[in-house]
């Protein structure tokens, strides 16, 4: 794992919750110390919930910014799911005090975000620690988003499978129809033909 650069202020980015059904997209964008480490700090989907959750702690403390921004359903339906996780992380930078001079990207697609140079790196999350951490709060943010979601349509199973397109979200979407927190734009279930909204 790589820390970032000492010549200027860095931040790392990434996104959570792009191949869900429903929910949000959420990303988040982190500084760390140039002199910050962690030895279990990597690709959230590596890490324990526990895991997730006492990392996310520590970061939001260490951190010198952070910031953490939701693209909601209508708006990923209107301008599609690519260009939705785009913007939530330009939200999320757009958070970060100082304004960062460098932007990691974790993947392989970005719209410049003002004029600060960035690179996108493939694997991004299990390689550099400001992505990584990047990673943990918006994939704990996304999730505690989708527990408060299920407290309030339970039939789909979204504390447990946030949003993604397992077999109890889908028998959920079959017995009890479409909510206005699915992404319609989506195929909801393997057979869809047509819903009428």
């Amino acid at each position: 794992m790589q820390t970032q650069h000492t010549k200027f202020i860095e931040c790392g980015t990434d996104e959570a919750g792009r191949g869900c059904l429903a929910g949000p997209v959420t990303a988040a964008a982190v500084i760390l110390p140039p002199s910050y480490s962690h030895a279990s700090l990597t690709d959230s989907k590596k890490l324990t919930a526990k895991q997730r959750t006492e990392l996310r702690k520590e970061i939001e403390q260490v951190a010198i910014s952070y910031g953490i921004a939701h693209v909601l359903p209508e708006r990923i339906d209107e301008i599609n799911i690519l260009n939705a996780s785009i913007e939530a992380m330009h939200l999320a930078i757009q958070k970060l005090k100082p304004t960062p001079e460098y932007i990691l990207v974790d993947g392989n697609r970005f719209t410049p975000y003002l004029d600060i140079p960035h690179k996108c790196m493939i694997k991004g999350d299990a390689r550099f620690l400001n992505i990584a951490a990047a990673s943990v709060l918006a994939k704990t943010e996304r999730d505690d988003f989708m527990k408060r979601l299920h407290s309030k349509s339970p039939d789909y199973g979204w504390d447990t499978n946030k949003g993604y397109p397992t077999k109890k979200h889908r028998k959920g979407i079959q017995s009890v129809g479409v909510s206005q927190w699915h992404r319609k734009s989506f195929t909801l279930l393997p057979t869809q033909t047509q819903f009428d909204f």
